[in-house]
C-alpha cells in the first residue's frame, strides 16, 4: 500500500500506455480526468497488500479492545503462532505489532507492520522448529579464512 507518486492526465494513458504501466507497476499512480473522478492505478500486488495491512489492522483492534487477559494473552489467542513464543517473548511481540501498527497508520506506510508481523511469526516458527540459540551449530564459531579477491 503505497502513496501515489505520479500523476497522468487520462490522454497519456491513451497516448503512451506503456509509459504509465511502467509507473504503475512501482506504485499506484494517478489517473487524471476532466469529465468524471479521478482513478488510481496499481498493480493487483498491491491491491492484496492493502487487502492483507487492513485484515491484519483489524485483528489488532480487535485484540486491543478486549479486556480480558495480558495483551500478548489476546494476541496469541488471535495467532496462535504466538504460543511458540515464552511469556516474555509474546508480550514483546504484542507491544512491537500494536506499536508497528500505530506507526504505519500514522506515516501511511504499511511495510513497517507488515515486516514486523512477519519477522515474529517467523521467529516463533524458528522456535517451533527447535532453531533457538541453545542449539546452533559450532561451525558457526569458526572462521574461514579466503583469499583476497584483488
Amino acid at each position: 500500500m503505497s502513496l501515489v507518486l505520479e500523476s497522468f492526465q487520462s490522454s497519456d494513458l491513451n497516448r503512451n500506455p506503456v509509459k504509465v504501466f511502467a509507473a504503475a507497476e512501482q506504485a499506484p499512480v494517478l489517473v487524471t480526468r476532466r469529465d468524471g473522478q479521478d482513478l488510481i492505478l496499481m498493480t493487483e500486488q498491491e491491491v492484496e497488500a492493502q487487502r492483507e495491512f487492513f485484515n491484519l489492522a483489524a485483528d489488532l483492534f480487535a485484540v486491543t479492545s478486549a479486556t480480558e487477559g495480558t495483551l500478548g494473552e489476546r494476541m496469541a489467542n488471535r495467532f496462535p503462532w504466538m504460543f511458540a513464543l515464552d511469556a516474555v517473548g509474546r508480550e514483546e511481540c504484542a507491544t512491537e505489532l500494536v506499536n508497528s501498527a500505530r506507526a504505519s497508520f500514522a506515516t501511511g506506510q504499511p511495510n513497517l507492520l507488515r515486516l514486523n508481523f512477519l519477522a515474529w511469526k517467523d521467529t516463533a516458527y524458528a522456535i517451533a522448529g527447535g532453531r533457538t540459540e541453545h542449539n546452533t551449530s559450532d561451525w558457526f564459531d569458526e572462521p574461514i579464512p579466503v583469499e583476497s579477491p584483488g
